[in-house]
């Protein structure tokens, strides 16, 4: 008995769902048109507002060209191109169309002296001359007996310095001024030829296509050239934050190196200080006190230490435990030198061992700067011959170090050894101003190079590497 009534009652629901289904895809519709019609709206008022917002600075075409002649040429063209069509426009609309020489005269110069403002401002130049042609139009049309063999709406004359403008914006405006302008073209163009169809000739049109291909070409390699100048100012700061990032690394490398070898110096002073009251007999009570008062301040300044040369130490050079390097490694360094391949010989002054013990910062600044010279010879200049040197200066005050290498002889290998810094010659310019010396380096005659270095004999705190 239940069936027959469910017939009935399910016809009104599925009606409302019709209903419901057709209501919302109609609202739907609608939406959809407010969002298109908006963004038509939208996109014109963009548009109209490009057409009065021309770009700042108003500087002149090719401005910032390093070449003089360059920044000169839109001048020059510009001023060609006035100088010819004004008295060329005014004689055609005085003899083939028939209009006044006061007003021809008057209306040539209204249609091509703005072609000088559109080196700075071509924007306001072609609102001035759009209006002019169109005025040109209008005059033509009430002079002229008849207009069969003749071009109209616009002028030769006037479309020649018309492209040029078009020129001038499309080198200058962004892309959608170019289309506001195109459209605004286009429009006004066709508007009149619409408006008296006999008298057209198809002017309109062809203006409307060559503007469209000087606007769309020009455009384009302006686009281009802003975006090689962009990209070639990106390589700059690239490499101007490459070369910083570099030193820093150095930097810190050197930091790193110099906090060790105080660290150590610490370290003997907490020895020192603890053991004194038992390598010395009879000591006062005071004198044990500052003992012990002494090998407590360094053992908290070595713990500082420590803690600053772990913030220094990054993930890749954890494992760098070895005591620091010094003169007595350099026939190591040579070694790996010629095993890579670089016929490399090292002398050693005698003079250089009155000079024991050497300050471990010169001596680690020594051995470091060698490393990088012969790292750069492996790599630049392969199988070339080198020359290590290590003398005295005269009055002992200063080590000197000299690395002389030949041509390269063959293609660049990779060096066995990789303990250097990598950084070549910026790190050698702050291992010598970390202990105040002087480096001299610079290409040799015959194709080889040079690294010179003066390395003052004095302790670290006497040095100012500023």
């Amino acid at each position: 008995m239940s069936a027959p009534s469910s017939g009935p009652a399910s016809g009104p629901a599925s009606a409302t769902a019709a209903s419901a289904t057709a209501a919302s895809s109609t609202a739907a519709s609608s939406t959809a048109h407010e969002s298109l019609l908006k963004a038509a709206r939208r996109q014109a008022g963009a548009l109209a507002r490009a057409l009065v917002t021309p770009s700042y600075p108003a500087t002149p075409l090719f401005a910032q060209s390093p070449r003089r002649w360059l920044r000169r040429v839109p001048y020059g063209v510009a001023m060609i191109l006035t100088t010819i069509l004004l008295p060329t426009s005014a004689q055609v609309l005085s003899t083939d169309y028939g209009v006044g020489g006061g007003v021809a005269t008057l209306i040539a110069i209204v249609q091509t002296t703005p072609l000088l403002l559109s080196v700075t401002r071509p924007l306001q130049a072609w609102w001035i001359v759009l209006l002019s042609d169109i005025v040109c139009a209008f005059v033509v049309l009430g002079t002229a007996d008849h207009l069969e063999n003749r071009v109209w709406p616009w002028l030769p004359g006037p479309i020649i310095g018309y492209l040029f403008l078009l020129l001038a914006l499309a080198l200058r405006e962004p892309r959608r001024t170019l289309v506001a302008v195109w459209l605004v073209t286009g429009t006004a163009g066709l508007s009149l030829g619409m408006a008296f169809p006999d008298k057209s000739n198809g002017s309109n049109v062809v203006l409307f296509v060559l503007g469209g291909v000087v606007l769309l070409v020009a455009g384009a390699l302006r686009e281009r050239g802003d975006a090689q100048r962009r990209l070639a100012e990106q390589e700059t700061i690239s490499e101007a934050e490459r070369a910083h990032r570099t030193l820093l690394e150095e930097r810190t490398r050197i930091a790193r190196e110099l906090h060790d070898v105080v660290a150590h110096h610490m370290s003997v002073i907490t020895v020192q200080a603890d053991s004194a009251p038992y390598r010395i007999g009879g000591l006062p009570t005071e004198a044990e006190r500052e003992f012990s008062t002494i090998a407590a301040t360094a053992r908290e300044s070595l713990a500082e230490m420590r803690r600053l040369l772990g913030v220094l130490r990054s993930e890749e050079t954890r494992g760098e435990r070895a005591p620091q390097p010094g003169l007595r490694q350099m026939p190591q360094l040579v070694e790996a030198t010629v095993r890579a391949g670089i016929p490399t010989t090292l002398t050693i002054a005698d003079e250089v061992a009155e000079l024991e013990p050497l300050p471990q910062a010169v001596g680690l600044s020594a051995y470091r700067i060698v490393q990088e010279a012969l790292a750069n010879v492996v790599r630049h200049a392969p199988g070339a011959a080198t020359r290590v040197a290590i003398s005295a200066a005269q009055d002992r005050s200063a080590l000197t170090l000299l690395v002389v290498n030949g041509p390269p002889v063959s293609a660049p290998t990779k060096p066995l050894e990789t303990s250097g810094t990598g950084h070549g010659l910026v790190g050698m310019v702050e291992r010598v101003r970390l202990v105040g010396g002087m480096l001299d380096t610079g290409p040799l005659p015959d194709g080889g190079f040079r690294v010179a270095a003066r390395l003052p004999l004095v302790d670290l705190e006497e040095t100012d590497p500023s």
